[in-house]
């Protein structure tokens, strides 16, 4: 069973992790100021690849944005393309495309 959890550093600047059986499966480089979540990038160990463990990391992060009110802002590529291919899935947290440069 994967365990998420969510990391921030004082600065909140952090990142969203994921671990399978204790072991580090993946991550995204995150930070949070002014009620943005900006999403700079997102990285799966190859060994993990093709299990929909960046889904999973997407999924909890938009759960976290739901929960403390937050927008994203999709820098990392990964994320923009499944914003731009799902957007009713994702309207709560990314209501207006004009903040991703924001």
């Amino acid at each position: 069973m994967e365990n998420i959890k969510v990391i921030f550093t004082k600065d909140s600047v952090g990142e969203v992790q994921l671990f399978s059986d204790d072991k580090k499966a993946g991550k995204m480089d995150i930070s949070v100021s002014d009620g943005k979540l900006r999403v700079y990038h997102t990285e799966v160990d190859a060994e993990y690849e093709g299990k929909g463990f960046a889904k999973l990391l997407l999924n909890q992060l938009v759960i976290y944005a739901k929960e403390n009110n937050l927008r994203i802002i999709p820098l990392c590529p990964y994320v923009l393309a499944q914003f731009r291919h799902h957007p009713e899935e994702y309207a709560e947290v990314w209501p207006q495309k004009k903040d991703i440069n924001d």
